[in-house]
């Protein structure tokens, strides 16, 4: 059994766009910039053999925006990986801009998606974009307008997919009057279950939920917890138990845990073999 095949067998797969098709377990480029995902990794060759070896271990999903950097990740997953391997797919997400490591500024004019969509896909070495996702919600321009630029792109071969990202239930919905819309991206896990709703919509609607900070357990994750203490019974970190839950939460969820460190990368990928009972789930869950 291939790496490939082997972690789409224990994670099971999902189809996004409706011709997608990758394992429900992907990677997160973010960190593998420089620290506050400001400026080049400090070690950049590192970067790029964890880029590599996250494909050798079956991953076929990877998920980077042009502000991580910015525009640092996306150079990285290409020098690392192009040409890309077949059934890899790449999203990138266009409508944050990084003036200082400290800010992270909607811009989502559509002059500016226009260019940052053709400046990602230079940096990628890519045609078209699989995934290409609204990266925030822009009060400053209105949403159709922003969404307007994506279907344009689409429609000039430049995309092939639009998801969308830090919206709520009601942008979700007008977003999708707007235009075909295949995934959401929004910050989820177990301590901050605020868009359970969308989650919910999506799982009704076939559209993928990629969540975004999927680790970020808090203090749900000590020792005296409710998590720390089903990963101490399971033999298992605490990462894995919480990353064994999304995938349980709905078969929707498309969780891409990131990391800098290779063993971290290979430890949040065991989390594949851990299968939460429904007493287990119930339990984390109440």
């Amino acid at each position: 059994m291939t790496p490939s095949t082997k972690l789409r067998h224990d994670v099971g797969t999902i189809t996004i766009g409706g011709d997608l098709t990758v394992a429900r377990l992907g990677f997160g480029a973010m960190r593998i910039t420089g620290r506050g995902v400001w400026g080049d990794p400090p070690d950049r060759k590192a970067a790029i053999a964890l880029l590599r070896h996250v494909v050798e271990r079956g991953v076929n999903f990877i998920d980077t925006a042009d502000s991580y950097g910015p525009a640092v990740s996306e150079t990285l997953i290409a020098e690392a990986l192009h040409p890309y391997p077949s059934g890899l797919v790449i999203a990138t997400k266009g409508g944050l801009v990084r003036p200082s490591p400290e800010r992270w500024d909607p811009d989502c004019r559509p002059a500016h998606l226009r260019q940052a969509c053709d400046d990602s896909l230079k940096r990628l070495r890519l045609e078209r974009i699989d995934l290409y996702q609204l990266h925030a919600i822009d009060s400053k321009v209105l949403l159709q307008d922003s969404i307007g630029a994506l279907v344009d792109l689409q429609k000039a071969g430049k995309i092939r997919h639009i998801g969308v990202s830090n919206v709520n239930l009601r942008e979700l919905a007008e977003a999708r009057k707007l235009a075909t819309i295949v995934s959401v991206q929004n910050r989820y896990n177990l301590e901050d279950r605020t868009h359970d709703d969308v989650i919910d919509a999506c799982t009704r609607d076939g559209l993928a939920f990629i969540p975004w900070y999927p680790l970020g357990a808090g203090a749900l994750a000590g020792a005296r917890s409710k998590l720390g203490s089903l990963a101490r019974h399971r033999q298992a970190t605490p990462s894995q138990a919480a990353i064994a839950w999304l995938l349980r939460r709905s078969p929707a969820m498309l969780p891409i845990p990131g990391t800098s460190s290779m063993a971290h990368f290979d430890e949040n990928l065991a989390a594949a073999r851990l299968l939460l009972t429904q007493d287990e789930l119930a339990a984390l869950a109440g």
